[in-house]
């Protein structure tokens, strides 16, 4: 099969099943994984398909959010050695804002237990990781709470992050590049994110490299907004240089 016919097949499979992932493709068409991704490449060149983590889903489908299952299952090294690199950009004391987003509740489980924190989040499994620390002064903010995220969203959680000023946002995103900002599918969870964004004084996003490039159905703020990007060594040198023109602070993990 020539690549434009499974190009073809790819997208017909795509738009039948809402998502393709790599994996899948890879064993069906008896190539390689980096094939596939070449092909997911072209189809999103096109504007047939968006890529996601692992996979890629029809363009007419950017509000597509994968569950808290399969985004901890994800680039589980990078998000751990982004996690890892991130300790270092605690304060010695004071606040923080943690962020729903896996690769953020990965930061929480490692916190040194020596570190004392004012911690604050409305994401549930970030709550469940630190409740027990011995250093950490937690605050949990309320509101309802999305099941796909589990994370607090709507009125009650835009108030509390309205009256607050941490040191240091630790945030999360489904999508960022220069040109299209930070995006998440969701318009409550990117309307929370902007509160805390306005809410810190400095501002670290955690995000693996596969979220470069990425957009999505809400839009939060730009690359502009973060001091520091925090990611891993799979982000191409020309999407490196794009972010540091954009005044980000550059970590790779």
């Amino acid at each position: 099969m020539y690549a434009p016919e499974r190009q073809q097949e790819i997208l017909r499979l795509a738009r039948e099943g809402g998502r393709v992932d790599v994996l899948s493709l890879a064993e069906e068409f008896q190539v390689t994984a980096e094939t596939i991704r070449r092909d997911l490449k072209a189809l999103d060149r096109a504007g047939l398909v968006r890529r996601v983590h692992g996979g890629a889903i029809p363009a007419g489908r950017l509000d597509f959010e994968p569950d808290l299952a399969e985004r901890e299952s994800t680039a589980a090294d990078e998000k751990d050695r982004i996690a890892r690199a991130a300790i270092e950009e605690l304060p010695t004391s004071g606040s923080v804002i943690l962020d729903a987003g896996t690769t953020v509740a990965r930061l929480a489980a490692a916190l040194p237990l020596a570190a004392e924190l004012t911690v604050v989040t409305h994401a549930l499994p970030v709550a469940a990781r630190l409740a027990d620390h011995p250093g950490v002064a937690l605050h949990l903010v309320g509101g309802r709470v999305r099941h796909r995220t589990r994370a607090a969203v709507d009125a009650w959680a835009l108030r509390a992050y309205g009256e607050l000023h941490a040191d240091v946002l630790f945030l999360a995103t489904n999508g960022f590049s220069p040109e299209s900002g930070l995006t998440t599918p969701d318009l409550a969870e990117a309307a929370v994110k902007r509160a805390a964004v306005a809410a810190a004084r400095r501002v670290v996003l955690l995000a693996d490299s596969a979220k470069s490039g990425q957009e999505h159905f809400a839009r939060f703020g730009d690359l502009s907004d973060v001091d520091l990007l925090i990611t891993d060594t799979g982000l191409g040198a020309d999407a490196a240089r794009a972010v540091e023109r954009a005044g980000t602070e550059l970590v790779l993990a």
